[in-house]
């Protein structure tokens, strides 16, 4: 397909289909429905990915995790269905941590990423914060942050035993935020929410 306006969005597509598309656009598939993704997002947006990203940096420096900030393809596999026909979500984090070598190819990652951290922009918090905490729950994502850049808080949520989100404290600006996958990773956020 060479246009988007060839898509039908209320239909399922798989990976094997996302592969196949020519157009600029970006999207991502989430349970098999197409999510349009706007097409660059805002200086502000960019300057907190920034921000965090440097900080992520530094702490994974000699640590065997990679990183990585978007656009690169996430695919979430549910139960063992691995092949590109059978891979119904594809999403594309703002930031994505991945410790397991093995998740990683030359298309971005198969599985569930560490850490994922999405920063809220008008018009995809319903997406950000309902659609993919359910697949990032199911898929076994450890930790998901939400950053709200207008409030200038972070939610973050971590799986628990039973493989459900229990959400944390809001951290908010000016404080020192700690991963709870990473413990020593320590977040200034007055850092992240400069102007």
């Amino acid at each position: 397909m060479t246009s988007i306006d060839q898509l039908d969005f209320s239909r399922q597509y798989t990976y094997a289909d996302y592969l196949q598309w020519k157009f600029q656009e970006r999207l991502e598939l989430i349970r098999g429905y197409i999510y349009k993704m706007s097409p660059a997002p805002a200086r502000r947006h960019q300057d907190i990915s920034r921000n965090l990203g440097r900080q992520i940096d530094k702490y994974l420096l000699d640590l065997p995790c990679q990183w990585y900030t978007a656009p690169f393809d996430v695919r979430l596999p549910r139960r063992n269905k691995n092949g590109d026909d059978e891979i119904m979500t594809v999403v594309q984090p703002d930031i994505c941590i991945v410790c397991d070598p093995l998740k990683l190819d030359d298309r971005g990652c198969i599985g569930a990423p560490d850490v994922i951290i999405e920063i809220l922009s008008p018009g995809n918090t319903k997406k950000e914060m309902f659609d993919k905490f359910q697949v990032y729950e199911e898929a076994g994502v450890r930790e998901y942050w939400l950053v709200e850049p207008a409030d200038k808080i972070v939610l973050v949520y971590t799986l628990n035993e039973q493989g459900k989100y229990i959400g944390k404290r809001p951290f908010t600006e000016g404080e020192k935020m700690t991963s709870f996958v990473f413990p020593e990773l320590v977040v200034d956020l007055t850092s992240v929410f400069v102007d």
